[in-house]
């Protein structure tokens, strides 16, 4: 069983947040001092983005948008795709003369007459399906010489997200594990990859088969090849009997109790509240499934796992909420695959208090991420 949490989460990047309320501010564009490495570019490899008709429209079934040209208004822009100009200035956040950067992305509130071959379909489709069979199907003796119709465009339809006050490009990008450059390049950011309150974002989609396995981290310059550790015998060394150099020691008094002086952020790091009451159907496992999978019934209450502020709510590709929560020392958790969101971005929870239900369609369970900053852990050490 797979969930989508770009992700996630996916995600989850995974993933990799927005966390303009939280208290302690995560260092977005540093890697903490590591050296760049090839593994994460591959990680988050992604298509290009789709060419426009000649009007500019790129059209998927659920949502359009239009690319704008150099000298573009939210007018002319309108104007050229048959949408009302007010509308269409409200819906991105912007005034009917405002000037368009060249390959600016504009989202449509309402769909526009659909180009040539239609909206681009997944590649899966009963159109593509169809198309395929009629092609296999056709005899060489029904060949005419009719002017043929524009191939439907295949594709997966990208997330659209709409940025929200204190988000930047940055944190975009890492809150669905892209690249700035790739996100620019399918939107038309500036130079300075400025984004505005409002603005709805094309999230790129990642190329077949970038993320579904792990990457070995690259060593930084300086530091050398890792030593490999030695092949283990091919037999087993001979048992020997050997003397005690000393006789045993003495019983002494058993060791102070530490638990006490215990200080209260390793208490956090080792202990949070299982989000929902099921079994784990889906174990962690890097690169393949950032978090675990645990089974629930629908309409089941999922629970803040710890106490945090709540630092994002998005979707996934399906329109499904993810929640995002932020903890003391860098932690973050990630619920996907709910329903009835019961807390909004900024607010403080509780450990145990009510965030969301279980979904009533589809599978029966939750995807439940642990994060340290913006890399994904096994969560199964920090579940009492």
């Amino acid at each position: 069983m797979t969930f989508t949490t770009r992700p996630a989460l996916l995600l989850a990047g995974s993933a990799l947040m927005v966390l303009s309320a939280c208290n302690t501010p995560l260092d977005f564009d540093l890697r903490g001092g590591r050296a760049p490495n090839t593994a994460e570019a591959a990680r988050s490899a992604t298509a290009a983005r789709p060419e426009p008709d000649s009007r500019g429209v790129i059209s998927y079934p659920g949502y359009q948008v239009v690319v704008a040209r150099r000298g573009d208004t939210v007018a002319s822009l309108a104007a050229r795709v048959g949408a009302n100009a007010e509308q269409l200035a409200r819906y991105n956040g912007m005034q009917t003369g405002d000037v368009l950067r060249q390959g600016e992305i504009v989202a449509l509130p309402g769909r526009v007459s659909e180009p040539a071959g239609g909206p681009i379909q997944p590649p899966n489709s009963e159109i593509t399906a169809i198309a395929g069979s009629a092609l296999d199907n056709a005899q060489s003796s029904d060949v005419t010489t009719t002017t043929l119709q524009p191939a439907a465009q295949t594709g997966v339809e990208p997330v659209r997200h709409k940025v929200e006050r204190g988000e930047t490009a940055f944190t975009i990008a890492r809150l669905y594990n892209v690249s700035i450059r790739s996100l620019a390049d399918w939107n038309g950011l500036g130079s300075d990859f400025s984004v505005r309150e409002g603005q709805y974002l094309l999230i790129p989609v990642a190329l077949p088969g970038g993320t579904t396995e792990p990457f070995d981290e690259a060593t930084a310059p300086g530091e050398g090849t890792p030593t490999p550790l030695p092949p283990s015998a091919a037999k087993p060394l001979p048992t020997q009997d050997t003397k005690p150099a000393a006789r045993p020691a003495t019983k002494t008094a058993a060791a102070p109790d530490l638990s006490t002086s215990r200080t209260q952020a390793s208490a956090t790091q080792s202990r949070m509240g299982m989000p929902v009451r099921g079994d784990i159907i889906r174990e962690y496992q890097k690169g393949k499934n950032e978090g675990i999978d645990i089974s629930a019934t629908p309409g089941a209450t999922v629970k803040a796992a710890a106490s945090g502020v709540v630092a994002a709510i998005t979707e996934d590709t399906n329109g499904i909420p993810i929640i995002v929560i932020k903890h003391e020392n860098n932690l973050l958790t990630v619920y996907s695959n709910v329903d009835k969101v019961a807390v909004k971005k900024g607010d403080q929870v509780s450990r145990g208090q009510k965030v969301a239900e279980i979904r009533r369609e589809g599978t029966a369970a939750l995807h439940f991420e642990v994060r340290e900053g913006f890399d994904s852990v096994d969560p199964m050490p920090y579940l009492s």
